[in-house]
């Protein structure tokens, strides 16, 4: 889907601290990620995912980032408005999406790791409301982004994209949006001055070729 006239949207993912959101609010991006999957680095349970949120922008969008998660703790953070969308990034399939989606109205991203053509061609016949292509469960490496030249539904861009790589990844292609969570730390912590570093390159990338 050709899109050379729009700015990428942009998901600042795996946020865990009241600074982190300070720092996002000043960023102002269109998302922002919560991780509940037990096994990384970033993860948020409920209780701080609530209070994180609280502190949040209403204007900038929370996003939690699931593997494999039980359907109903999902839909109760859906529900309670702790959380606007879901990100599955597990072996979730078809009737799970289904079944959640028959338990809440709120969108749902579903995350494909990205190899060949045919991992492509997976993507597409997915019934979530968006999709985010990657190199795998935050690998932190990228992958051969011309592969998506010719992908005809939105999606977002994610694995290994960071301050050096950015504005590449944009000149080969056009996403709905970009993720972005290792790229803007330093340390293993969200570092507030990368953070605005990457959503001015990602917003001024597009205004450059105009």
């Amino acid at each position: 889907m050709a899109r050379d006239n729009c700015i990428p949207k942009i998901k600042l993912c795996g946020l865990s601290r009241p600074e982190d959101i300070e720092a996002a609010n000043k960023c102002k991006p269109e998302y922002i990620g919560f991780v509940f999957w037990e096994k990384s680095k970033r993860k948020v349970d409920r209780k701080k995912a609530r209070e994180l949120r609280e502190k949040l922008d209403p204007d900038v969008k929370a996003v939690g980032v699931f593997v494999d998660e039980r359907i109903e703790v999902i839909a109760e953070l859906l529900n309670d408005g702790i959380i606007d969308i879901a990100q599955l990034h597990g072996s979730e399939d078809e009737s799970y999406i289904k079944e959640l989606k028959a338990v809440t109205d709120k969108p749902v991203i579903q995350a494909f790791q990205i190899k060949d053509k045919s991992d492509i061609i997976a993507a597409m016949g997915s019934s979530a409301d968006m999709l985010l292509l990657d190199s795998g469960q935050g690998t932190g490496s990228s992958f051969d982004w011309e592969l998506l030249r010719n992908v005809d539904r939105e999606f977002f861009l994610a694995g290994g994209l960071n301050l050096s790589n950015i504005e590449a990844a944009l000149v080969s292609i056009t996403p709905y949006a970009v993720d972005v969570s290792s790229g803007i730390e330093t340390e293993g912590h969200k570092d507030p001055v990368k953070m605005q570093e990457f959503v001015n390159i990602v917003r001024n990338a597009r205004k450059d070729k105009s």
